[in-house]
């Protein structure tokens, strides 16, 4: 076969050959592919946070609701 065939496969047969072979390499590459699709937004999205336990969210969800009861009937008295 001469390098002109081989190049004019086509990029859907490529990828179709490396999905259907289950060739090692091709599966262990889809994995880390898939993977890597995954972990960039999650890390993305937890890199700054600070992690809390249900218990401090109920807290902090306590503290406002209060927080905005006592304000709302502070105004409602005038």
């Amino acid at each position: 076969m001469s390098s002109e065939a081989k190049a004019g496969k086509g990029f859907r047969a490529r990828m179709e050959h490396y999905l259907y072979s289950g060739d090692k390499k091709h599966v262990m590459a889809g994995i880390v592919l898939i993977s890597a699709v995954f972990a960039v937004p999650w890390y993305l999205m937890n890199r700054g946070a600070k992690h809390q336990s249900h218990q401090d969210y109920l807290e902090k969800a306590d503290k406002a609701r209060s927080q905005r009861l006592s304000s709302s009937g502070a105004s409602s008295a005038k």
